[in-house]
C-alpha cells in the first residue's frame, strides 16, 4: 500500500507495529478521527463507495453492450450506466470538499494540541530549548504552506489516491472472474511501481539536520518579510532584497534536496516497464484468445477488458507523495507533547501562597544553568529580600539579573539551591497560587491585540481598577477602554513604544490592586524619556509602598531610590546595600555609577542631547537591554 514503512525486523507482528507507528497511520487513523469522527467516517465511506464505481461501470457497460448485441431491452443496463456515471461525476467533487474540510479540522486539531503542549508545562524551558526548536518550528508552521502543502490540500489528493487504489483492487477482483491468475497478475504488475520506484517518490530525509536548518532559515526570513515589527528597519537599512533572497535561496535549497531524493533511477524504471508489459500483455492476450475461441462473449469481454484497464489505477504514484507530505506534522506534534512536558514541566506543589511573603524571600546557595553543558548563569547566589521593601538589581549584561527574576517567578527551578518565601520552598507552592502573588512588567512586554481594558487586566478587573492603574502609570487618556490597540482592526489604534510601556506598567499595577504582593520590574521604563521615567517611577513607588518590589534596571537615577541595591557579577552577589552605603564603599557600584554620571558632565553625551547635566542624578535615557540574561 502507499504507506511508506520500511520493515527491518522479522515477522508480521513487528511489521504491523512499525505500520501503526508510521506518520501515515497516525494521520489516517488517529489525527483525523480525533479531529472529527463523523467527518472522518463520511470521508472513508465515500472512499469505499467511489472505489466500487469504476469496476461496477465496467461490468454494466458490458451488460449494456451485450443487450445491444442480443437486441434485448437496454432500459435496465442503460439506467444502471447512467446512475453510475452520475455518481462518478458528483461524488468526486463532494469527496474533495469533504477532504478539504477534514484537512482544515485536522490541522486545527494539531495546532490545538501544539498550543496546549506549549502552554501546558509550568515552566518555559521547552520554549527556549534549542534541541526542540526545529521540530517546534516545523509543527508550528506546517499549515502555512512553507515547509509542506497545507493539510486541506493534501487530504483531497489523499482521498482521491485511496479511491484509485481501492478501484484498482476491486477491478482486479472482477478480472479474477475470468481466470484467478489474471486478476492476480494485473494486481502484481500495477503494484510493482510502488515497490520498484518507492525510493524515487517518497522523500525520506525531510527531517534530516540539513533540511531542518534550511527550513528554519526560510521560516525566519519569511517572518521577517511579513511581520510588521521588522518592516521599518528592513526598509530603512535596505534589507528587503536580502530578506527575499535569503528566503528564496533556502527554499531553492530545500527543493533541490527533495528533487535529488525523488530522482528516478533508470534501472528501476526499466524493470518496472518490463513487469508492466509482461503482466498486462499476458492478461490481454488471454482475453483476446478467449474471445476468438468463443470462450468469452462480447458482454463479458467488454466487462473484463474494462476492469483490466481499471486495475491500472493502482499505479497512481502521486498518492504516495501527498500522503507522506500531509502526514509529516502528526508524529512531530505527537512527539513534541511529551518532549515539551519533559523539558518544561516543573514539580507542582499544592500549598497556597496566600499572604506570602510576609517576612522575606531568601535565595540559598542558588545555582542555575540553562543547559547542563553550559556555564552557570547563577553560581552559589545567596540573597535575602525583605518583604515590604524595594530591591534594585544591577550588573553587566549576562550577570544573571533576568535569570534571577525568572527563577523568582518560577518559570524555571534552580539547578541547585533553594528559593524560599517565609521559609517555604517555592517548589512546594501551587504555581498558579504563587504567581498570583506576583505582578510584573518586563522589558519585552506583550502588546495584546485587544481592547485597552483587556491589555491592562487580561484576567478581568472592574473598570475603576483599570482606570486607576492607567492613571498611576501615567497612561490616562491614551484611548477609550473599549478601543482595540491595533490598527489592524476597524476603529483600532496603535501606541508609541513609551505609551505601550506605560500600559505594561499599568498591567502590573492592576495586578497589585487585585492582591499581588511581589512586584517585578525588569527594565520597566527603558522606552521612556528621562523625565517620563522619573515621573513614572515615583508613581510606582507610591502605588507599591509596603509591597516587595524587585527592580532590574541600568538607569541609576531609578536604582538609587530603592531601599537596597544588589550588584550581581559572575552569578553572585558582590555588593549589597543602600545607594549611599555603596557609594561610600567605592566598589563596583560606585564605578558603574560614576561611568554613567560622566555622560552628563559638561561636554558629555547627555549635554549634547540636552539631558539634565546633573552628575548626582544620571538618568540614562538610552537603557541597554538585558535579554542576554535570558
Amino acid at each position: 500500500m502507499a504507506i511508506a514503512v520500511r520493515p527491518t525486523g522479522a515477522g508480521p507482528g513487528a511489521w504491523l507495529t512499525r505500520l501503526r507507528g508510521s506518520a501515515e497511520w497516525q494521520l489516517l487513523f488517529h489525527a483525523t478521527w480525533r479531529a472529527d469522527r463523523r467527518l472522518a467516517a463520511a470521508w472513508w465511506t465515500l472512499i469505499v463507495v467511489r472505489s466500487a464505481l469504476p469496476p461496477a461501470l465496467a461490468v454494466v457497460t458490458g451488460w449494456l453492450v451485450g443487450a445491444i448485441a442480443e437486441e434485448s431491452s437496454v432500459l435496465a443496463p442503460l439506467t444502471a450506466v447512467g446512475v453510475l456515471f452520475a455518481l462518478l461525476q458528483t461524488l468526486g467533487p463532494l469527496h474533495s470538499e469533504l477532504g478539504t474540510n477534514l484537512g482544515d479540522r485536522t490541522a486545527a486539531s494539531l495546532q490545538d494540541r501544539l498550543a496546549t503542549a506549549a502552554v501546558g508545562p509550568v515552566g518555559i524551558a521547552h520554549l527556549e530549548d534549542p534541541e526542540l526548536a526545529s521540530d517546534f518550528s516545523l509543527a508550528r508552521d506546517f499549515d502555512l504552506g512553507i515547509t509542506s502543502p497545507q493539510l486541506r490540500v493534501c487530504m483531497s489528493y489523499i482521498g482521491s489516491g485511496f479511491v484509485s487504489f481501492g478501484a484498482g483492487i476491486v477491478s482486479a477482483i472482477v478480472v479474477c472472474g475470468f481466470h484467478w491468475w489474471a486478476g492476480l497478475a494485473l494486481l502484481l504488475a500495477w503494484v510493482s511501481p510502488r515497490f520498484l520506484l518507492r525510493d524515487s517518490i517518497a522523500w525520506n530525509d525531510w527531517r534530516s539536520d540539513e533540511v531542518k536548518e534550511h527550513q528554519r532559515h526560510a521560516d525566519y526570513a519569511y517572518r521577517m518579510a511579513v511581520d510588521s515589527p521588522a518592516a521599518k528597519e528592513i526598509r530603512l537599512f535596505g534589507l528587503a532584497e536580502w530578506t527575499a533572497t535569503r528566503f528564496t535561496e533556502r527554499r531553492k535549497a530545500l527543493l533541490a534536496i527533495s528533487l535529488e531524493a525523488m530522482r528516478l533511477k533508470e534501472r528501476s524504471v526499466a524493470v518496472t516497464l518490463l513487469v508492466l508489459v509482461l503482466g498486462n500483455g499476458l492478461v490481454y492476450w488471454s482475453l483476446a484468445r478467449a474471445a476468438m475461441t468463443g470462450e468469452l462473449g462480447l458482454s463479458l469481454l467488454v466487462a473484463y477488458a474494462g476492469a483490466a484497464v481499471g486495475v491500472s489505477a493502482l499505479a497512481t504514484m502521486e498518492f504516495d507523495w501527498w500522503l507522506a507530505d500531509g502526514s509529516r506534522p502528526v508524529p512531530v506534534v505527537a512527539g513534541l507533547e511529551p518532549a515539551m512536558r519533559g523539558v518544561g514541566d516543573l514539580p507542582a506543589g499544592t500549598a497556597s501562597a496566600g499572604g506570602l511573603p510576609a517576612r522575606e524571600i531568601r535565595f540559598e546557595n542558588v545555582s542555575f544553568s540553562y543547559r547542563a553543558d553550559s556555564r552557570p548563569i547563577l553560581d552559589g547566589l545567596d540573597l535575602v529580600i525583605e518583604a515590604g521593601t524595594s530591591l534594585a538589581i544591577v550588573g553587566q549584561n549576562g550577570a544573571g539579573k533576568t535569570t534571577l527574576v525568572k527563577l523568582l517567578a518560577r518559570l524555571y527551578d534552580p539547578t541547585a539551591g533553594t528559593i524560599r518565601a517565609d521559609g517555604v520552598d517555592l517548589r512546594g507552592l501551587a504555581p498558579d497560587s504563587w504567581r498570583g502573588q506576583i505582578a510584573a512588567a518586563f522589558q519585552d512586554f506583550v502588546r495584546y491585540q485587544l481592547p485597552l481594558r483587556e491589555n491592562v487586566a487580561p484576567s478581568g478587573a472592574p473598570d475603576d481598577v483599570v482606570r486607576t492603574a492607567l492613571e498611576q502609570a501615567g497612561a490616562s487618556g491614551l484611548a477609550e477602554l473599549d478601543t482595540v490597540l491595533s490598527k489592524q482592526y476597524v476603529g483600532g489604534t496603535d501606541l508609541s513604544g513609551g505609551q505601550w510601556q506605560r500600559v505594561a506598567l499599568a498591567r502590573a499595577l492592576a495586578a497589585v490592586a487585585q492582591g499581588a504582593r511581589v512586584v517585578i520590574l525588569d527594565e520597566p521604563t527603558a522606552q521612556l524619556d528621562v523625565r517620563g521615567e522619573a515621573e513614572v517611577f515615583d508613581r510606582i513607588l507610591r502605588a507599591t509602598r509596603g509591597l516587595t518590589t524587585i527592580l532590574v534596571s541600568h538607569r541609576f537615577s531609578t536604582v538609587r531610590h530603592a531601599d537596597r541595591i544588589c550588584v550581581l557579577e559572575g552569578g553572585r552577589v558582590v555588593e549589597l546595600g543602600t545607594h549611599d552605603e555603596l557609594m561610600t564603599a567605592g566598589g563596583r557600584y560606585r564605578t558603574m555609577f560614576d561611568l554613567q554620571a560622566a555622560r552628563f558632565t559638561e561636554g558629555g553625551a547627555g549635554a549634547d542631547r540636552g539631558d539634565p547635566a546633573d552628575p548626582t542624578d544620571p538618568a540614562d535615557g538610552t537603557a541597554e537591554t538585558v535579554r542576554g540574561d535570558a
